[in-house]
């Protein structure tokens, strides 16, 4: 560790090399422009929060294009962890927010061109796009995160690719490490004043671990039509079928006096000090456990300009998903006892937008307003299984009908109130239901959940020009996090029929934030922001049986962090990224977790950390081009320190430093336009923890990581 420690700090002084090596030759776009934070068009610059944009040569060059936690890595205050297994969506969480998330990604809004990809109860599945169709990502951060609705600790919106003018095709094959083999076609252009591009992904492997054989196959399809001169209709479609196998985390040691624990062999005794990264839960293996999904969704986005200032959005969805999970309740010797939880979903929402834009008292405003609706209704079943086959003829642990549905209602705006200064601020008032219903009598809950939550959030932020190239600015806000429909499934987990927990309550915040951007030349910038979040009745795990989990609030958490990110292009074609992360998230109040005894039990005291987040993260980049042979190689650098598991803070995952090396070369002869890449991933070999499964009731909280490994491919285009 102390060797990658080395190099990594080589790293970062080569990205902070002087200012004087810079190539003031070549100019590169280093505020882009973007629309999540105001939902309108505006330099990233010139907005008062945090917002980072990812371009498609970053999401999709020398990548596997698989899971967000690809890209998102290089974000500052994002942790977005691959879990090296497809049976659970990457875990990915935004300053401390959504942390705990066990299945989906919460505490983080989700969309694609507007479109949602979360639920009304907060719960988002970023698996529904194909990477290989995404044009770019945007990522916010902070207080005016909470204009997009309860549960918004961040917002991470993706734009699919826009058409080329000159319609193309393109076939892209890759291989890798643990006979990974993804196939892709794409077809794309403008024709007859219709822009389409249709992407079709077919994905396979047998994972690094026992019992994480997976596949998948997607499809993307973008349709935008001219209506007239001033209308515009814009159509996404998106499906995906999915397989994966779920190898279950491994056991850490529990001696005492241990303070980074070691992912152990999961027969081996507690204390135990024999690491098996490829080593797989023997329950995962008794109850074949595995996950078998699907989803479908289309939505529409009618765009119209009804004069110079005013501009009207109409967007509306549907969608299907069914998902089907195997999950082991470990029952030695033979651990073949399981569960099969199954879902059946169907949602679908709108959003009616308008937008103004003018002069108040002889200075330019905008002001974006409108109202969102959102419905999602599962059918939830919960059965017995033994070896992975569910048990015929048994009682069904629960059945029943799980529902949310929200209306809300927000106003936000922008006022250039003299000539160096902006006011930025918005309200939102949010409602959301959740009721939870029982199909049928016996066996399943006897009793209904039916609850309302609401609440108005208010958020204002400044920013002060100093210069062209210099901007400060400040922004305080209040957020409002909701239970999602897991969370209240449960009032005692080890009692099914006990029915839901009706006692839980929303989360709210006070979130505050200070920044800085700086343009340091035509060829380098320099962003940096703190920031405090201050939360009440923060929503923790309380007891825990088996595969399922009860909730609760457990008082206030503070959220205390630095975000720093640089970018420079320098001589001989080099140009470096940095992104370094600081985040201080803990417990302000006593309260008891688990029932009974276990490792899991116990009174947590102020001052432990929120487990899940990381005190310290970096992630480096440096990139070298060779235009002459359109070559392009990088080395990139990530830092983890360590993590806590539960919130007791007994155990933790080791910090961890990786690095990778990819490259790509490409030729062009006429129409078509050939491009061979390779990545090697982990370069240097070290053992580490991947991610993490917080608060396991089995105490198997470790998903490791790979050692080295590989991807090479091929991608061919040709335009017409």
């Amino acid at each position: 560790m102390q060797t990658t420690k080395t190099t990594l700090a080589v790293m970062i002084g080569a990205c902070f090399a002087s200012q004087t090596s810079l190539a003031q030759e070549e100019t590169k776009t280093l505020s882009p422009v973007v629309v999540t934070a105001t939902r309108v068009e505006q330099d990233s610059f010139d907005v008062p929060v945090s917002i980072d944009r990812i371009e498609k040569s970053t999401i999709q060059d020398g990548q596997l294009r698989m899971t967000l936690s690809e890209s998102l890595s290089r974000v500052p205050g994002i942790t977005a962890q691959n879990r090296n297994q497809m049976a659970q969506d990457p875990q990915i969480s935004s300053r401390g927010f959504g942390a705990r998330s066990a299945f989906g990604v919460r505490g983080i809004r989700l969309y694609v061109d507007g479109i949602p990809l979360s639920m009304p109860d907060g719960i988002g599945n970023p698996g529904s796009i194909d990477l290989s169709s995404i044009g770019a990502i945007e990522v916010l951060r902070g207080p005016f995160s909470a204009m997009y609705g309860s549960s918004s600790g961040g917002v991470i919106q993706l734009f699919t690719d826009k058409p080329p003018a000159t319609p193309e095709v393109s076939g892209d094959v890759l291989f890798g490490s643990f006979n990974t083999r993804r196939e892709s076609v794409q077809a794309a252009g403008i024709r007859n004043g219709v822009e389409y591009l249709v992407n079709f992904s077919d994905y396979s492997s047998d994972g690094f671990r026992a019992q994480s054989r997976n596949d998948k196959q997607q499809a993307t399809a973008r349709f935008g039509v001219q209506i007239s001169e001033d209308t515009k209709l814009t159509t996404l479609i998106n499906w995906f079928d999915q397989f994966a196998q779920d190898p279950g985390g491994l056991i850490g040691t529990r001696s005492a006096g241990t303070t980074a624990a070691t992912a152990v062999n999961p027969g081996a005794l507690p204390g135990a000090a024999v690491y098996n990264p490829s080593g797989v839960s023997q329950g995962a293996i008794g109850a074949n456990t595995r996950v078998i999904r699907s989803n479908t969704q289309v939505g529409f986005n009618l765009e119209h300009k009804y004069d110079s200032n005013n501009t009207f959005n109409f967007i509306a969805y549907a969608g299907q998903r069914d998902n089907l999970q195997y999950l082991a309740i470990p029952n030695p010797p033979d651990y073949t006892p399981g569960r099969a939880s199954s879902i059946s979903r169907t949602f679908y929402g709108t959003e009616l937008r308008g937008t103004n834009k003018g002069n108040l008292y002889d200075k330019p405003y905008t002001l974006t307003y409108g109202i969102n609706l959102g419905f999602m209704s599962d059918d939830r079943l919960d059965q017995a299984a033994t070896s992975g086959v569910i048990t015929a003829g048994a009682a069904p642990n629960r059945d029943e009908n799980q529902k949310a549905n929200n209306f809300d209602q927000f106003v936000q705006g922008m006022w250039s109130v003299a000539e160096r200064w902006d006011i930025h601020a918005g309200i939102r008032r949010t409602r959301l239901n959740l009721n939870i219903k029982p199909n049928i009598s016996g066996g399943t809950s006897p009793t209904a959940a039916d609850l309302s939550y609401e609440k108005t959030v208010p958020v204002i932020g400044t920013v002060f020009k100093a210069s062209p190239v210099l901007n400060f600015y400040a922004n305080i806000g209040r957020g409002f996090e909701t239970p999602t429909l897991i969370e209240i499934t449960y009032a005692n987990p080890g009692t099914p029929s006990a029915g839901p927990n009706p006692n839980l309550k929303p989360s709210t915040s006070t979130n505050i934030e200070i920044g800085t951007k700086w343009l340091v030349s035509d060829t380098s910038r320099v962003n940096a922001s703190i920031f405090d979040i201050s939360t009440n009745n923060e929503i923790v795990i309380d007891q825990l049986s088996g595969t399922t989990a009860s909730y609760k609030n457990a008082g206030k958490t503070k959220r205390r962090g630095f975000e720093l990110s640089a970018e420079a292009m320098l001589r001989n074609d080099l140009s470096a990224y940095v992104a370094y992360t600081y985040l201080d998230a803990s417990f302000q109040s006593q309260f008891q977790t688990g029932s009974g005894t276990g490792y899991n039990t116990g009174t947590v005291t102020p001052g432990l950390a929120i487990p899940g987040t990381y005190r310290t993260q970096f992630y480096g980049e440096l990139l070298w081009k060779y235009q002459p042979w359109a070559l392009q190689t990088a080395i990139e650098g990530r830092y983890n320190s360590r993590v806590y598991v539960n919130d007791l803070n007994k155990e933790s995952a080791p910090s961890h430093a990786v690095f990778s090396l990819r490259g790509s070369l490409q030729q062009q002869a006429g129409k078509w336009k050939i491009t061979e890449y390779a990545r090697v991933d982990n370069l240097f070999d070290e053992t580490y923890i991947g991610s993490v499964r917080v608060g396991d009731s089995n105490t198997r909280f470790y998903e490791p990581a790979p050692g080295r490994n590989w991807i090479v491919g091929v991608k061919a285009n040709y335009a017409f």
